[in-house]
């Protein structure tokens, strides 16, 4: 394999390698490898050498990409390229960078290929490209996935650290399920779209393949920014992940609602995700999927279909001989759709909306199987449109509903075949999405893609929050799964870490109000006791709306940790404490709150 993205930087920066021989190695790897339906072309000498220049006299240190080589999809410009879409009569010379490969550059990547797809993006299976099929990296007699089959194949066939794709209806995360990678489907806006040849134009979103969610990560805060050359683009914060939370609040399909086609081992797949799930501290609870559902039905069944044939109508026009038999079946639907129907998709999506709002009200995710099954290469040319509609009963609805996704492996089945769940949130908690899938993806050990290279442990150097945000100390109602959780999570908020106070601080029972919540107060050195509390981090914007809605007797100031370092916290009025009840001996909040159930359970037992 060619390495990760650390590995790369790391021997960059350290002058064990040069780029010069990274891009050459990644060239070679590619070549042995063998698959020409992987990249439907690779960039030129000329355009290596001039990539390699613009690095000179530049500080490694600098750039967080420097020198690391990645593919992009044939649906995303590069300048000095073909952008093919996989219809060879469609393709065009780009003589620009789309906008986020710009800022990949400026990175310090390296383009070195655009890779394969499902014809004009439209797929899931990998299997609608006249530059053929890219081999599963996992087993070969599966479907690679699509749309996005080459750019997830080279990530996890060890050829390149990370590739764009992009994501409309699951082409950014049911290939990376397929192939044992991180699929990253970031919120809408959130990375531009200028310079991508579009499917549906209001739902398009570009994705990052990695090896791991961290490196996903990286990718996505180089990539990610609002971009006035893009009319759908938005000013969402990035954030950057932190620990795993204490108890997160994880939703999940009820089992009657679980489709798996009569796949057995996907659904005990999925069972033993859900049980990891709850072993790594979440709090999960099964939800009616059917406004997740029904949405879903929208995308194919519903008006939307008309965008695919706004965004390609003309060429449809002129060469409709150049597409693919099934994407073009696919394509004229569009042609039957009236405004009419445009407005009534609008009107029922928009119920749906609440419906799905409502019925993820408190949680810190949606988790989901990636696909619901796998097929082989045979199976899906024989049933190409029902089996293709199948893989994306998990991921047709989440930009309907303006989610983020991201897609984590689990596991290898007794088949061999790889099965992956996804994390859904509403839009701008990426970062949040990541802590959660980062943790989860390195408590399976799994291998990354199809290298034989064993994932390795989450970093542990201690987070630190992203430029934009700020540090907050948590003791109370708004820890991770208590009823204020959700606040902080709506509002951008990302969890940190779990840390304790200095032994100057003393825990106060607060009179009962809209939700119990404790008081701290600070005392002489020494008089207390260290209490337990979450560091989480939130947009300034953010910051200050909740300080400015905290009831007294509480207010920010600044909170000494037992490590010695000073983060802002909620405090208690020392006067106040006068009169309340104090709960310093339980060590925080949960300690509390334990004691208070076992005592309920005991007295009801003894009752």
């Amino acid at each position: 394999m060619i390495g990760t993205i650390a590995d790369i930087v790391a021997a960059h920066r350290s002058g064990a390698a040069r780029p010069a021989e990274t891009v050459a190695r990644c060239f070679e790897l590619i070549e042995r490898h063998g698959d020409p339906a992987i990249f439907t072309t690779l960039s030129t000498p000329q355009a290596i050498a001039a990539a390699l220049r613009a690095l000179e006299g530049i500080d490694p240190a600098g750039l967080p990409l420097y020198g690391v080589p990645f593919a992009v999809k044939d649906n995303i410009d590069v300048a000095g390229l073909p952008t093919t879409c996989a219809c060879p009569d469609y393709a065009y010379d780009a003589t620009r960078d789309a906008s986020c490969v710009t800022r990949l550059r400026r990175a310090g990547a390296i383009v070195i290929g655009k890779t394969n797809l499902d014809q004009f993006a439209t797929g899931l299976n990998g299997t609608r490209s006249p530059y053929g099929t890219p081999r599963n990296a996992m087993r070969a007699d599966l479907v690679p996935g699509g749309s996005s089959s080459g750019s997830a194949v080279a990530v996890a066939a060890g050829l390149v650290p990370f590739a764009l794709g992009t994501d409309t209806a699951g082409s950014g995360r049911v290939p990376a399920g397929l192939n044992n990678i991180v699929g990253l489907k970031p919120s809408l806006g959130l990375v531009s779209t200028s310079g991508v040849v579009p499917a549906c134009r209001s739902l398009d979103c570009v994705s990052v393949f990695a090896l791991s969610v961290e490196e996903a990560f990286a990718v996505l805060r180089a990539a990610g920014g609002s971009d006035e050359a893009d009319p759908y683009s938005r000013a969402l914060p990035i954030g950057m992940p932190g620990d795993f939370p204490a108890r997160p609040r994880i939703a999940v399909p009820r089992r009657a609602d679980l489709v798996s086609f009569g796949d057995r081992l996907a659904e005990r797949a999925f069972a033993a995700a859900v049980a990891r799930m709850e072993r790594l501290g979440a709090e999960v609870e099964e939800i009616d999927m059917a406004p997740f559902h029904d949405t879903a039905k929208l995308l194919y069944e519903g008006p939307w279909v008309a965008e695919r044939l706004a965004a390609v109508g003309a060429f449809l026009e002129s060469r409709p001989a150049a597409f693919h038999p099934v994407i073009r079946s696919i394509v004229e639907q569009g042609r039957g759709l009236t405004a009419v129907d445009a407005f009534r998709g609008q009107y029922r999506l928009a119920e749906l909306k609440v419906q799905a709002r409502e019925a993820l009200a408190g949680f810190d995710a949606l988790m989901v199987p990636t696909m619901p099954t796998v097929y082989t290469v045979e199976q899906m040319l024989a049933e190409p449109v029902r089996y293709n509609s199948n893989l994306g009963v998990y991921t047709n609805f989440v930009n309907l509903l303006d989610m983020c996704a991201l897609s984590v492996p689990a596991e290898i089945r007794p088949d061999d075949a790889p099965a992956g769940v996804t994390l859904l949130a509403p839009a701008g908690r990426d970062a949040h999405l990541a802590a959660l899938g980062s943790g989860f993806h390195a408590d399976t050990g799994l291998t990354m893609g199809a290298t034989g290279r064993r994932l390795g442990p989450r970093p542990q150097a201690r987070p630190r929050p992203a430029p934009g945000f700020l540090e907050l100390a948590l003791f109370g109602a708004h820890l991770s799964g208590l009823p204020l959780n959700g606040d902080l999570v709506a509002a951008g908020g990302v969890f940190l870490r779990n840390a304790r106070t200095s032994a100057d601080y003393r825990l106060h029972l607060l009179p009962e109000g809209r939700v119990r919540r404790p008081g701290l107060v600070r005392g002489r050195p020494g008089s207390g006791a260290p209490i337990a509390c979450e560091v989480w981090a939130l947009p300034a914007e953010a910051f200050g709306r909740l300080v400015a809605a905290i009831p007294a007797p509480l207010g920010v100031g600044s909170v000494m940790l037992d490590d010695g370092t000073e983060v802002k916290g909620f405090l208690m009025e020392a006067a106040a404490a006068a009169n309340a009840r104090d709960i310093t001996a339980f060590g925080g909040w949960r300690g509390f709150l334990a004691a208070e159930e076992e005592r309920r359970e005991s007295h009801a037992v003894g009752g």
